[in-house]
Parts: structure tokens; sequence; C-alpha cells
């Protein structure tokens, strides 16, 4: 047999023998390593430790100290929940039961279950944990496979579309129990330390509406007893942060069936916070020198083949007859952006171009995927694209990253970085690709980030650096991103004239300052706990007036000194002590409590939503400040510490 090369995560090669098994290669490396792997990641994929390697590929290791172990765990438990559900409810046909990052959930049908019989099955669960049962990989042929499956048309549907042409099949077994899975698992039931049912819901089967309504339970899973204590305390705290239920409590969005599902209506409030969110990156981009544009929602779809993204996309694009022409909603910006400079004649010296645009897209998600504006049909992108010489590609890069990580730190997020290579599916040379890939990790290695490596997550033009942030559950959302396209340039013959006369190619960045607007407001909202820095806030600040007889005082500091911000006057006939609770559960950063003492002495008594107040403040005063604070983008109201 023909050799192949495997690369190591620290850019080692090792030469093995092709159909060597990922447990293989770890003894390759050494005999420690070889006994503790539980599974691979190869080229982004988790598989398990039996996986043939038959081609040259990048391979992690996976033991119970990497970061993967613990959806290997979910995994287990996703089958334990399976094997538990059948003892207690043989009727019951199986779908599917993938990990997830909360856990893991398995969809079942033939059996009426509700969350009232959680507990026993979770209990039965905790039998088979206790057990310890060895968990084996078995390879069954096809034809058995059929067989064991016959009145079960969801697995058959599994053989006919993800197994389809393999022969034989793998299962995997623990005790009397089996079922049919790719894996990878621990090595036995008892390696999982802690399991709990979170709730039930419906699903349709693949997702899509004309299926079979599925019963999902979702689960989750840790190596320990504390590991799932800390997990329900931060879910808990997920509950009150959960931006669809600050939403609607604070007035932002809504998404109405009435509408359509995943698309998002934008309240005054919410209106507010965007409005001042694409006032910031439209100054970070002046400051930068883009051009703005603007491009249709609808395109011809000859737009979308000439991109590539058609073949990529068209799955997930919404399409529409016209005339007999193809042409459909956008799924994204770039290719207009292309377009555009398509229609000029430029020179090296008119480059870099820059174009930016908070251009709304569209994409077709399955209905049981969307979530809030975690996940939509329609979402808006402070998109950029620059149209570049190859020798200014590490230059631009690194001014894109000098503006993202101001964004990052005026609003203060974790973040994690990461390099995603080269997909699957994509365009393009491997020479063009290695020489991209190679330029973004000359960026972030001389940046001095920490940064991991995504194998085969890049688009499908370019490999890219992404940013992620963690919500209130320790979940990670795609957030800013910086992208090289050597392929659409190419696509389009898009040409500048250089220094010699002679035309050459462009090199195209797609960049994100944000990534989507939805997205990153639903983090911003979790993140702040609907606690806005001021300058964001809907309503910065509420006059509180003591009586009536206060209400013209009011209006007075209003519209002399207050006209520049967003300011209310709680005129309603309520005591003050009503006044002050209402305004901090609308999460006001600033309240002025104005009575007669106040009206004489010309000042004003402010609170903040924290509960802090000082008193006889002069009007100017607190207006300088919050001019200050405004202008500066503070965190959060800190007029009363100081």
């Amino acid at each position: 047999m023909s050799d192949i090369v495997v690369t190591l995560p620290d850019g080692s090669e090792l030469e093995v023998e092709a159909g060597s098994t990922v447990e293989d290669v770890a003894y390759e490396i050494g005999p420690g390593l070889g006994a503790d792997t539980v599974a691979g990641v190869v080229g982004g994929d988790l598989v398990d430790k039996a996986e043939p390697l038959e081609e040259d590929c990048e391979l992690v290791i996976v033991t119970d100290q990497s970061d993967e172990y613990l959806q290997v765990v979910r995994h287990s438990a996703a089958h334990v929940f399976a094997q538990a559900l059948q003892r207690l409810y043989p009727e019951a046909n199986l779908a599917i039961g993938p990990p997830t990052d909360e856990g893991f959930y398995y969809d079942i049908a033939g059996v009426d279950i509700d969350a009232d019989d959680l507990e026993d099955i979770e209990a039965e669960m905790y039998n088979i944990i206790e057990a310890d049962y060895d968990i084996e990989r078995i390879e069954r042929s096809r034809e058995e496979a059929q067989e064991i499956y016959e009145d079960n048309p969801y697995k058959q549907d599994i053989l006919e579309e993800e197994a389809a042409g393999e022969d034989p099949v793998s299962f995997y077994v623990q005790d009397e129990w089996q079922d049919l899975c790719q894996g990878p698992h621990v090595e036995s039931t008892g390696e999982i330390g802690a399991v709990e049912l979170l709730n039930i819901a419906a699903a349709y089967w693949r997702g899509e509406e004309e299926n079979d309504t599925l019963t999902r339970v979702y689960g989750t899973a840790f190596e320990s007893e504390s590991d799932l204590e800390e997990f329900k305390q931060r879910r808990e705290e997920a509950k009150k942060r959960d931006h669809r239920k600050l939403g609607q409590e604070l007035d932002l969005f809504s998404i109405p069936d009435v509408t359509g599902p995943g698309l998002p209506l934008y309240h005054p409030n919410g209106k507010t916070v965007l409005r001042e969110l694409e006032d910031f990156v439209d100054e970070l981009n002046d400051d930068e020198g883009y051009d703005f544009v603007e491009t249709p929602h609808l395109f011809r779809t000859e737009l979308w083949k000439k991109s590539g993204h058609y073949d990529n996309y068209v799955d997930d694009m919404f399409l529409l007859d016209v005339n007999e022409e193809e042409y459909g909603l956008k799924p994204m910006n770039c290719p207009g952006h292309a377009a555009i400079f398509n229609q000029g004649n430029w020179s090296y010296r008119d480059l870099p171009i820059r174009y930016a645009e908070n251009g709304k897209v569209y994409r077709k998600e399955q209905r049981g995927e969307l979530s809030g504006l975690s996940r939509v049909w329609a979402f808006t992108i402070d998109d950029g694209h620059l149209f570049i010489e190859p020798d200014s590609i590490e230059r631009e890069v690194n001014v894109i990253m000098e503006q993202i990580h101001e964004v990052l730190e005026t609003f203060d997020l974790d973040y994690e970085v990461a390099l995603a290579t080269r997909p699957e599916k994509s365009v393009g040379s491997n020479e063009i690709w290695e020489q991209a890939e190679s330029q973004l990790r000359d960026v972030l290695e001389d940046s001095g980030m920490d940064y991991d490596i995504e194998s085969g997550d890049g688009a499908f033009y370019g490999p890219k650096i992404d940013f992620a942030f963690e919500d209130a559950l320790g979940r990670d959302w795609d957030g800013p991103t910086v992208q090289l396209d050597f392929n659409m340039p190419e696509r389009f013959d898009l040409t500048y004239t250089g220094e010699d006369n002679e035309e050459h190619r462009p090199v195209m960045i797609h960049r994100a300052l944000y990534g989507s607007y939805e997205r990153f407001f639903m983090v911003l909202v979790e993140h702040f706990n609907g606690d806005f820095p001021t300058w964001l806030a809907p309503e910065q600040v509420r006059i509180l007036p003591v009586s009536d007889d206060n209400i013209g005082y009011a209006k007075q500091l209003k519209n002399r000194y207050l006209d520049d911000f967003r300011v209310e006057i709680e005129d309603r006939s309520w005591t003050v002590g009503k006044k002050i609770q209402q305004a901090h559960d609308d999460r006001v950063p600033y309240m002025l409590v104005v009575g007669d003492n106040e009206a004489e002495a010309g000042t004003v008594s402010v609170r903040d939503r924290f509960e802090s107040e000082r008193k006889g403040v002069e009007v100017d005063a607190f207006r300088e400040h919050l001019e200050s604070e405004v202008d500066e983008k503070h965190i959060a109201p800190d007029f009363i510490s100081e």
C-alpha cells in the first residue's frame, strides 16, 4: 500500500501507511498517546479512533484532556438516553441523537412522553452509567442493518442518505442495546460522570415542515457532578439574560407568526440601539477611507452562478421565477460589490478600493434551527470588501484587525480567535489556498494573539480569521471576520493596471466588524443583561417630577439642557417610588428626580439604575458628564461614582 502524510497540530508531518487508523497514528507518535486516544479530528471532523486514513490529512489526536472530549462524552450520553428510553418504552423508534454545544438531544417517535416522564428516564440512565457497560464499535453489513431497522423509517433514511454506499456500516453496542452511528464514543458508559435531562420539544424530521413531527428530548452531560452544577447555575443566569425574554420586556424586537419565521421586526427601542451601532461602525469605516455603496435585495441568479455562491448556497437561497428568469434574494453582499468594482477602470494608484454596506441578506435556515436573533432568515451584515494589490495583504488585514479590536474593547467582550482553513467544498487551486492561509497565519503570529486552527471551516472562496463571542451560557457565536479571496476576482475577471502598464488581478478581502447586526445585538443584550451603556440605551435619561407642579421644571430641563440626548419625562400621576421602580425595570441609565427644592435651586437629584444617588447636582455638571460618557462610550453609568 502507498504511504500518506499526516500533518499534526504543531505543523510536523508523519508518513504512515494508507489505511492506518487514528489510533495507529497515535501509537506511531508514542505508546502513551496511543493508549490514551479516544478519538481524532480529521480535516475538522471528529471521528472514531478506528477511522482509517486513506489520504493526506490534518490530524488532531483526542484524549480525555482535549477540548473535544466533552463532545464525545455527550454523544455517548445521547446513546445512554436512547438505551434507557427503550428499556422503559420498547416501542420507541429512534431517529438521531447528536451532541450539541450545551449537551445533546435525541429525536424519537412512536411513544408519547412528556416532561413528567424525564425523571424516570434519567434514573435509568444513571443505572446504565453505574453498570459501566463497554461501548463497542461493530461493523454490520448494509443488508443486516436494513433488517434491524425494517420498522424504523428514520434509520432507513439515514442508511440511504448519510451512509449511502457504505457497506459495512458501523454500530455501537452497549450491553443488550445498539445504535447505528459513526461515533466517536467513550470506552464505557461509566466514563460519563453526570447527566441531566433538560426539556422536551417537538421537531420536524430533517428540520423540514413536510416531514414527520418527532419528539425531541434535550439533555446534557459532563465528566463530573461539579461541572454539571456549574452548568446549571450558568443556565439559570442565562435564562434571566435570554435576549428573547429581554427583547420582549424592553420592547426591542419581535418575531410574530403572522410575519413569518426568522424575520425579526425591530421596535423603536431596538432600532435606536441598531442606529447607534451603525453610526459607530460607519465612523470606523469613514476613518479608514471606505466608500459606502448599496446593492439591491434581489439579483438574477446568473450573478450567483458567476460568483460560485449558487453551487454552494442554492439550497439556502430564496428563489423566485420572474418572467421565466430565475432570481434570488441575496445570501451575500460580496458579488454585488465585485460587480460595482467591475464597472470602473482602475490603476494601481487607485488601490486599495474599499466598499462598505450595511446590507440585508437572506438565508433559508431550517425552521427547527431558527431561534430569536441567533438564527434568522433575514439579517444585516456590516459588510466591507477591499480590492487591493497582492503585496498589501498583510498591511490591510492588520488595519482591519485593529478596527475589530476597537469594537471588542468598546463593548468589553470576551472572544476567541481562529484561523479557518480550506473546506472540502471549495474553489481555487491548492497553491492559492496555501498562499492565502500562510499570509493570514503570518498576521496572527505577528500580532502575538492566541488562536486556534479550525480545519475545513474556511469560506468556499478562501481562508479566514474568525472571532467568536461567548454568551452567558458559555456558547460561542460567530462575530467579526476577515477573509481572503483570490477566487472571486478570477471569476469576475477583475483587473487593475499596474505600474508596468499591464493588467493585474486584485485580491479581494471580505470583512465584517460585527458579523451580523442581529447576532451582535443578541450578544450585547445578553452580555449587558439589558443594561445597555448610556450611549446605546434607547432611553438615556428619565426625568421624574415629584408632583404635577414640577412638570414645568422637568420640561425646561429636557428642552433647554438635555435636548441632545434621549430623554423622557414620567408625567403619570404615580408616587415617586413607583416612578423610580418603573425606570429601574426599563433599565434607564439615569433618573433625575425633581421636586420643589430642585426647581428652586436649579439643581437635580441624580439616581442611576444601580440605585446610587447624588442630590443637589448642578444641571450643567450633569450635562457635561453625560456628554463625556456618551462620546467616550463608557460601559456603565459612572456619574455617581465620581
